[in-house]
């Protein structure tokens, strides 16, 4: 007979969550490029993105984990150690090249079948390009020129037809982004890159690893934070899930206020010691994987955060690019916030107070926010 699920409080719940995110304590990774290197083998991902009103979201994930996180040591295991490199997960991201296996079936399928987007770059595009690359070494767009412009038929489009396919190639594992300035992606060939490449992951590793992956980085886990927009994988992780449980590898948990949701952890996860509750204060990415999930957010943390980049000015209600404020367990505001490089400083353009935190916690996020913005101003 299946023992019933282990009960665990929403506030516990969230300590473990915070603790696997590693926010729990200053500097959980130590400094320069070995801490970039293992914080993201930790989390799994850091998610790339190109809005810059602040420092660009992987820069910033990576900063709230390691105080004193230089940009150059990601460039650093990128290009130089090689110990991450840039592929899909649920968004563009950095992921540890230790697992690069298990995206190696994903890019062979987009060569056996190109999404739409790239549906008109032509097998002799391919091959001009993969020559051009053999022959020249690494590429950057600015080193096409030699090429007519077209317009473009989408927003973040490019009017070089070049960057669709080297994007069709990057996405079909043929070239990697072997060194990246800004938003400036140099690209290489994948095999010259890297020397020797991963054999495929089969399905039963692949569906292990967003398992593992998952409870690693997030303590508690259900099937929506396994499979964060990644629905068609439902059906395997469960059927891992259940035979953990079977062989006592996991152990199902009633969340405190998530009843409806099935949770799971590992026994050693659910016997790790309680000690302190969080203290820290983080001025966070809307794009860290803490709050990504928007869903999981508002069931552990009570917090419904909007992202509202691409909302009209009239109608949104935290701001152009709201940053989540945790204090401890508790997200206790959203602060849109923009840096001012020319004048060096760090404009607060609104403020949502979620709680009242007094004058002592005020002074707290004051803190945060210098350092931030000492950050965003750094070289």
């Amino acid at each position: 007979m299946a023992k019933p699920p282990i009960p665990v409080t929403s506030a516990r719940a969230r300590h473990l969550w915070i603790a696997a995110q590693r926010l729990d304590s200053p500097a959980p990774f130590g400094s320069g490029p070995e801490a970039t290197r293992a914080a993201i083998a930790h989390l799994g991902y850091v998610q790339i993105d190109t809005i810059n009103v602040i420092e660009r979201c992987h820069h910033h994930i990576l900063f709230s984990r390691i105080p004193d996180y230089a940009r150059a040591d990601l460039a650093h295991v990128q290009s130089a150690d090689k110990s991450v490199f840039e592929y899909w997960t649920h968004a563009l991201s950095y992921v540890p090249t230790a697992d690069l296996g298990f995206f190696v079936p994903a890019m062979k399928a987009q060569r056996n079948g190109l999404s739409r987007w790239f549906g008109s770059v032509t097998p002799a595009e391919t091959k001009a390009m993969l020559q051009r690359l053999r022959r020249d070494g690494p590429l950057s767009m600015r080193d096409i020129s030699d090429e007519p412009l077209v317009d473009k038929n989408h927003p973040w489009a490019s009017r070089k037809p070049s960057k669709r396919v080297l994007e069709a190639l990057f996405y079909q594992g043929l070239v990697t982004v072997s060194a990246r300035q800004g938003m400036l992606k140099t690209y290489d060939l994948m095999a010259r890159h890297f020397e020797s490449l991963p054999p495929p992951a089969t399905e039963r590793q692949q569906v292990a690893y967003l398992l593992d992956r998952a409870l690693r980085s997030q303590g508690l886990v259900s099937l929506d934070s396994i499979c964060h927009l990644n629905a068609p994988r439902k059906a395997a992780v469960r059927a891992l899930i259940e035979s953990r449980v079977k062989r006592k590898l996991l152990v199902p948990v009633l969340v405190e206020g998530a009843e409806a949701v099935p949770h799971w952890a590992t026994p050693e996860t659910l016997d790790s010691p309680a000690g302190e509750p969080p203290h820290l204060v983080h001025i966070l990415s809307p794009f860290d994987p803490l709050i990504i999930q928007r869903k999981r957010l508002k069931l552990m943390f009570g917090y419904d955060h909007i992202f509202e980049a691409y909302v009209p000015a009239a109608k949104r209600k935290l701001g152009y690019f709201a940053l989540p404020v945790l204090m401890g367990d508790t997200i206790v505001a959203a602060l849109d916030l923009k840096t001012d490089r020319a004048g060096k400083k760090l404009l607060i353009q609104q403020e949502t107070w979620l709680t009242d935190i007094g004058a002592e916690g005020r002074a707290a996020v004051d803190e945060a926010l210098h350092r931030f913005e000492r950050f965003q101003l750094g070289a």
